[in-house]
């Protein structure tokens, strides 16, 4: 006699916010990215008790940008995509609970070293709890990225996983360096967060951007044909070679010659796939536009590292136009596109808001990156407009998109 098999029990979580990971880790990134500003607005002027002798306050807040920010919008992508690439089911529920609390705990010991809280008289145990956790946080998000391309043989996606295990290994020399005293270490482990973060940016926005634009588009009015995008496999190889020969420059043998040579050689690459994938249509779509922006803003800062060894502006500036670009607004351009989609929303019809909030981003990179090149007597106000914009922005995104986030597909299906 045939046995029959039953359906399978369909996924549920307590509450909507855990059904899928880019609801609460694109929710808890948004507020994080406004309280952590705050705090680094405090932090910048000198209101602050963080012991410069055993981390510098410049540290502290790149560390929490990259491995805090960043790794949480990361976190929320990749264990809601991986489940679209491979059809495996990714946590949800308590699980994913579980894996965001880690990142929580993270957090609130970094915000509590930065706001000099001392427990039992140590000031530094704050680090080791954090460390713990972060460890875990990534840890686990890998583990689950890992069992799932394992189990349909994807290994296109060991790429990806390669960037969170040297991820895991940047942030734990950030650790040891704080925890031994030694700043140089712990700056590699910022800096090599910071451009593996960049580097998985590349990599993930090579696949989805082109994906976006198709889907956004469609038909191209003026011959009712389907959009195709192509991506070259030269331009690829290409891009990689001279991003990695660009990391280790800036990194590890800063000679302004290569470092030129090198940052140029991104910028052009970079110009040449944004040519490729250009289509007259995105200016009438926000949701599109916000990534070529992005993209365009990340070529303009590779030019700014490649003209920094000549024309003696801060490395700061070229640094600062890639992480508002490639950080920034990159992030706030998947999270507004992706929660639509992923929560049953009509892409087509975003919220009236997101226009606004590029717009703040783009006041962001004009006024921390182009202004101080024009009028450096004015630094310090310049730095003060694009932490009020940065916050204006996330608090925008806060309102339109936190209640779809915490609520239930209008379908009535589990995501």
């Amino acid at each position: 006699m045939q046995s029959i098999k039953l359906p399978s029990k369909p996924p549920s979580s307590p509450h909507s916010i855990l059904n899928l990971s880019f609801r609460i880790f694109f929710s808890a990134a948004a507020l994080f990215a406004v309280v952590t500003m705050l705090l680094w607005a405090f932090v910048f002027t000198g209101h602050t008790d963080i012991d410069a002798q055993v981390l510098n306050p410049l540290y502290w807040h790149g560390h929490e940008m990259i491995y805090g920010y960043a790794l949480a919008v990361v976190a929320g992508f990749l264990l809601t995509a991986v489940k679209t690439w491979t059809g495996v089911m990714m946590p949800h529920g308590y699980k994913l609970l579980g894996i965001f609390v880690c990142w929580l705990l993270a957090r609130l010991s970094w915000i509590a070293f930065g706001m000099g809280i001392v427990v039992a008289g140590n000031s530094s145990l704050l680090l080791y709890v954090a460390a713990v956790f972060d460890v875990v946080f990534v840890a686990s998000m890998a583990y689950v990225i890992f069992r799932a391309v394992l189990q349909v043989k994807q290994y296109k996606q060991m790429g990806i996983l390669a960037k969170l295990a040297l991820l895991t290994l940047g942030n734990g020399l950030c650790y040891w360096g704080i925890i031994n005293a030694d700043m140089n270490t712990t700056k590699i482990g910022i800096y090599s967060g910071f451009y593996l973060i960049i580097g998985l940016v590349l990599t993930i926005g090579r696949r989805v951007v082109p994906f976006f634009i198709e889907r956004g588009l469609s038909i191209d009015m003026e011959t009712s044909e389907p959009i195709k995008l192509h991506s070259s496999k030269t331009q690829d190889i290409a891009s990689l070679v001279f991003f990695c020969a660009f990391f280790i420059s800036d990194m590890f043998y800063p000679n302004k010659y290569l470092l030129t040579v090198t940052a140029l050689g991104v910028a052009v690459i970079k110009i040449v796939r944004m040519i490729g994938w250009y289509h007259h249509g995105i200016w009438q779509k926000p949701l599109l536009w916000s990534f070529y922006i992005a993209f365009l803003g990340m070529c303009l800062s590779f030019l700014l590292y490649a003209l920094q060894p000549w024309l003696g502006y801060p490395h700061s500036i070229a640094m600062h136009g890639l992480a508002i670009a490639g950080v920034g607004m990159m992030t706030l351009a998947m999270m507004t596109r992706v929660s639509l989609g992923h929560t049953g929303r009509s892409i087509h019809q975003p919220p009236k808001t997101v226009s606004v909030m590029y717009g703040l981003m783009v006041s962001v990179f004009i006024s921390r990156v182009l202004l101080p090149l024009v009028d450096m007597s004015h630094y310090l106000m310049w730095i003060m407009v694009a932490q009020s914009a940065w916050i204006a922005c996330f608090v925008l995104f806060c309102i339109s998109y936190l209640p779809m986030l915490a609520r239930p597909r209008p379908d009535g299906l589990f995501g």
